[in-house]
C-alpha cells in the first residue's frame, strides 16, 4: 500500500472551500480515493495549518473530526535539522521556501513518501532535493 503525504493546499481545496473549480475536481477525487484506501497521511504542522483560521467553533470541530481519521506521520527532532539542511541546499541554488515546506520535504524523504500538493514551490524544490511529487494533480496555485 503506498502512502501519500498530503499538503495543506490539497486539504484546503477539499475541505475548506465553499466552491470547487472544475479543474480542482480531479484533485478532490484523487484525495477521496487516497482517504478511502487509507493511503493519505498528514503531519502535525499541516493539521495545524488546516485548522487555523476557522471562523466558527462548529466549523472547527467539524473539520477537526473529519481530519481525525487521517494518520499522522510522526515528526522527529532530526527532521528539523534535515529541513534546515534542505532549505540551505535550495537557498544556495536561489530557491527560497518556508520552514514548514522544508519540514514536509524532510519528513517525506525520511518516510519515503511522495507529496501531493498544488503548491508550485515544491516543483522548484524537487529540482535540488530528492522529493517525489504526485504527478496526477493539476497545479492550481
Amino acid at each position: 500500500m503506498r502512502k501519500v503525504l498530503v499538503d495543506t493546499s490539497i486539504w484546503s481545496i477539499a475541505f475548506r472551500r465553499q466552491k470547487i473549480a472544475e479543474e480542482e475536481r480531479q484533485i478532490v477525487e484523487a484525495l477521496a480515493e487516497l482517504i478511502g484506501e487509507s493511503q493519505a497521511v498528514i503531519i502535525g504542522m499541516i493539521r495545524q495549518e488546516l485548522l487555523s483560521g476557522i471562523s466558527t467553533q462548529k466549523a472547527f470541530e467539524e473539520l477537526r473530526d473529519k481530519m481525525s481519521m487521517i494518520d499522522d506521520v510522526p515528526t522527529l527532532n532530526d527532521d528539523y535539522v534535515a529541513a534546515a539542511e534542505l532549505s540551505n541546499i535550495c537557498r544556495c541554488k536561489g530557491v527560497q521556501g518556508s520552514p514548514i515546506d522544508f519540514l514536509i520535504c524532510a519528513i517525506a524523504i525520511r518516510s519515503n513518501l511522495p507529496i501531493m500538493t498544488t503548491d508550485k514551490d515544491f516543483l522548484e524544490y524537487a529540482k535540488h532535493i530528492p522529493i517525489r511529487l504526485v504527478e496526477s494533480c493539476p497545479k492550481s496555485q
